[in-house]
């Protein structure tokens, strides 16, 4: 069914502006049939932050931002799905065009500005579906306008707190105004500080809530010292490196494109997006586990990033170019690696070239 989806999809959806091409992603997805995902191998299931994944192959946030289709990317065969960015009011985000494709970098720049149809519509769905299981992070952040962006950080984990798996404190996207400013060490201290103590707060009614980081890629090593400091000191349950990058690398072939303003994904991503997991897996001293983001469209690209330190991955924008075939083929590639290893599961090699990947030259 996925290779007839992919078959049929991925030459049409090009010939579509990149938001149009998307919506219709979504609409398709909705008219799936409800089958039942085959089985997965054992030695790819995860345990972290206290949930037990099936395979460590995630939706990034950005592509189901308000709980539309979780379900059929659950079925599709992924081990968690991402919802959001959610903020508390509906927002329409920046105005279009906002989402470019870059075709020969296999890339994409976005500067849609957390448009989504707010937390009461979001959490309306994920109600209607939490007895269906499987893990379902929710993604969070403040609207644009907002008077009190801590407030709403807080209004979001105690609104959605009863139906989700998982917190994602996104004060990483390049597109909200001033957003990453709360990556700077008070603000952010003050933020997590709030954010895990309304966590607490509705534990008793609404059971645990994992409260996971989301970072730039952008940060410099200094900056990424406060940032983990204050993540241990506050005890989150995890980070997810990395967001989009404002940087745009000198090999990026797509160079009149690539003057657009927003956030870079893709391929051109990995290099910098994993020398980040590895910096901040060094740094976290085995505190919590990170989830690697950025630049993933291969088995060989999954390995190297967990061998850089994160314990599961998210993809997003390598989808664009190669199908949802892919979370198959990486959850392949990962199992041949394990059995041609002897080894039992991916626990025993995250982290094992962190190392090594700190001590090699910046990406450029």
């Amino acid at each position: 069914m996925i290779r007839a989806f992919d078959a049929f999809s991925l030459p049409l959806l090009r010939w579509f502006d990149p938001e149009d091409a998307h919506r219709l992603a979504i609409q398709g997805l909705k008219l799936l049939p409800p089958t039942r995902p085959r089985p997965d191998d054992s030695k790819l299931a995860v345990r972290a932050f206290g949930l037990n994944f099936p395979n460590p192959i995630g939706m990034a946030a950005g592509f189901d931002k308000s709980a539309e289709v979780p379900d059929a990317l659950l079925r599709l065969g992924f081990g968690f799905v991402e919802i959001g960015t959610v903020t508390p009011r509906p927002q329409t985000g920046n105005p279009r065009p906002r989402l470019f494709r870059l075709e020969r970098d296999e890339a994409a720049i976005n500067r849609m500005g957390f448009n989504n149809d707010g937390a009461e519509a979001v959490l309306r769905r994920l109600a209607a579906r939490a007895h269906l299981g499987g893990i379902l992070g929710v993604n969070v952040g403040a609207n644009k306008d907002s008077a009190d962006r801590v407030a709403d950080y807080v209004k979001l984990i105690e609104t959605f707190a009863p139906v989700a798996s998982y917190f994602t404190v996104n004060v990483s996207s390049p597109n909200t105004p001033g957003l990453r400013n709360l990556q700077q060490a008070a603000a952010l201290d003050d933020l997590l500080a709030k954010v895990i103590d309304a966590r607490e707060r509705v534990r008793q009614n609404a059971g645990d809530s994992p409260v996971l980081l989301k970072i730039a890629p952008d940060l410099s090593l200094t900056e990424l010292d406060d940032v983990v400091h204050i993540a241990r000191s506050r005890r989150v349950d995890g980070m997810i490196v990395a967001n989009t990058t404002t940087a745009r690398p000198s090999t990026l072939r797509e160079q009149i494109r690539a003057k657009e303003q927003g956030g870079l994904s893709g391929r051109p991503l990995f290099r910098l997006s994993t020398r980040m997991v590895a910096e901040t897996y060094v740094r976290a001293e085995g505190a919590f586990p990170l989830v690697g983001v950025g630049g993933i469209d291969s088995g060989g690209a999954a390995l190297t990033k967990i061998r850089a330190g994160a314990s599961l991955i998210q993809l997003y924008s390598s989808l664009i170019y190669k199908g949802l075939g892919l979370v198959d083929h990486i959850k392949n590639d990962l199992a041949a690696t394990l059995l041609r290893t002897g080894r039992d599961s991916l626990s025993e090699i995250v982290g094992a070239d962190a190392a090594t990947i700190t001590a090699e030259d910046w990406p450029v």
